[in-house]
């Protein structure tokens, strides 16, 4: 059976906080023995383990340090007893196993990739980002909010010229959804807020055009998709606020150019 060998528990805990310490301060790096957090059977869990999971939790304070550190030794005690249990029972030869391993093998590789690629790009100029505030109204000055219903109509192409001209009489979207209703044509709808930012990038121009009440449609999948706007206000960003974000989009635009090399 598998077991945990810590011994003792405290002092052993101990030395995993004053090497974590150590080490987020810069400190030795000691010896191989004083980096054994604990032991689970004949494998060592190390404080270089510990640290590596806590440097993926950004914000955490010095005073946190012990109590996350004993939270992740405990966790990676927990994972190595079943990756030993996994391991008994041939687990890492299952064919589903190995696939999902090598995907994400892969994944990390392609990550790493794009990250040392990434430190080569440089950053936008000051030019670079006003031109791109001035050449985006609907994203900042003249940014709203929009209040949006969407419905997803199960229609025959020979039925789209109907639908449209029913769409364009009505008064109201309830109107309309009467008319399908009556026409026995399947439809499904939804409402949602959403700010200039959230909507896709290759319909914002037109969504930014429409005046409260105005409604579009286009083909789908399964027929039309109608959108209606029902209400927006408007909420402005100037270009100080807007900086940053605009700064991580083109510097994120110009890694995957980069990765496409």
């Amino acid at each position: 059976m598998a077991k945990r060998l810590i011994n003792p528990r405290a002092s052993v805990l101990a030395a995993v906080m004053a090497t974590v310490l150590l080490a987020a301060c810069g400190g030795d790096k000691g010896d191989k023995a004083s980096q054994t957090a604990a032991k689970v059977n004949k494998e060592e869990i190390t404080v270089h383990q510990i640290n590596f999971v806590l440097q993926r939790q950004p914000g955490l304070k010095p005073e946190q340090a012990e109590a996350a550190s004993r939270q992740v030794l405990e966790r990676l005690i927990d994972q190595e007893l079943a990756v030993q249990k996994a391991q008994e029972q041939k687990l890492d030869r299952d064919p589903r196993v190995v696939q999902q391993i090598e995907a994400a093998k892969r994944e990390i590789i392609a990550r790493a990739y794009v990250e040392r690629v990434g430190e080569s790009v440089s950053k936008p100029t000051n030019e670079e980002i006003a031109k791109y505030y001035a050449d985006k109204p609907s994203l900042f000055s003249d940014r709203r909010i929009y209040s949006l219903q969407e419905l997803q109509i199960e229609a025959k192409p020979e039925q789209f010229a109907a639908v449209r001209e029913k769409l364009s009489a009505a008064k109201t979207l309830d109107e309309f959804a009467q008319y399908l209703k009556s026409a026995d044509i399947r439809f499904s709808g939804n409402q949602a807020v959403r700010a200039a930012e959230q909507l896709p990038l290759a319909s914002l121009d037109a969504i930014s055009k429409m005046k409260d009440g105005d409604s579009v449609v286009s083909p789908s999948a399964t027929g039309l998709t109608v959108l209606f706007l029902v209400s927006s206000r408007s909420q402005p960003v100037d270009e100080a606020r807007a900086r940053p974000a605009i700064e991580a989009f083109l510097v994120n635009q110009r890694k995957g150019e980069a990765v496409q090399k």
